[in-house]
């Protein structure tokens, strides 16, 4: 991925860059585990993937919106990445957007998830929750935030695909 060198981050150096830096290195942490460990993100519909994809997330990222009832997405999720131990983490990550919709959304596939034992992070939600609520409630929206998230991100995984 080339990135334009001439773009200047409107970020400057007060509270924006801190909550971007927080956001970068909660995503970096996340795209890390997506890629090594293909370690699956739940996120709520096309635009959202094609966002992390552009943030360099190359591992499983799964599609809720999908045009299943919840209940077979719920299974789907169970037959494919199952419950893990404690010891290799959550089985997935949850990430809905940071909206009214999406807190519902996020609420249910918890309740669900861990009614059958699987173990979910909400993790790296919460941190973009609080980072970037500002700036957006979206997932889609970090797409448009490509240029001022990926130095941030850079510096915590530095993995250049080929």
């Amino acid at each position: 991925m080339t990135r334009d060198t001439r773009h200047r981050s409107p970020l400057g150096s007060g509270d924006a860059a801190l909550r971007f830096r927080l956001a970068g290195e909660a995503l970096a942490g996340a795209r890390i585990l997506n890629r090594e460990q293909s370690w699956p993100i739940l996120v709520e519909g096309r635009r959202d993937k094609i966002a992390l994809e552009v943030l360099g997330f190359q591992g499983p990222v799964e599609v809720l919106n999908r045009g299943w009832p919840l209940e077979r997405l719920i299974a789907y999720l169970y037959e494919k990445y199952g419950p893990r131990t404690a010891e290799n983490g959550p089985a997935l990550c949850v990430l809905m957007d940071w909206d009214r919709t999406g807190g519902r959304l996020q609420t249910e596939l918890r309740r669900r998830l861990e009614g059958m034992d699987v173990n979910i992070s909400e993790s790296l939600r919460e941190v973009l929750m609080k980072a970037l609520k500002p700036e957006t409630r979206v997932v889609e929206s970090l797409k448009s935030m490509v240029h001022d998230l990926l130095p941030f991100i850079d510096e915590y995984d530095d993995f250049e695909a080929e």
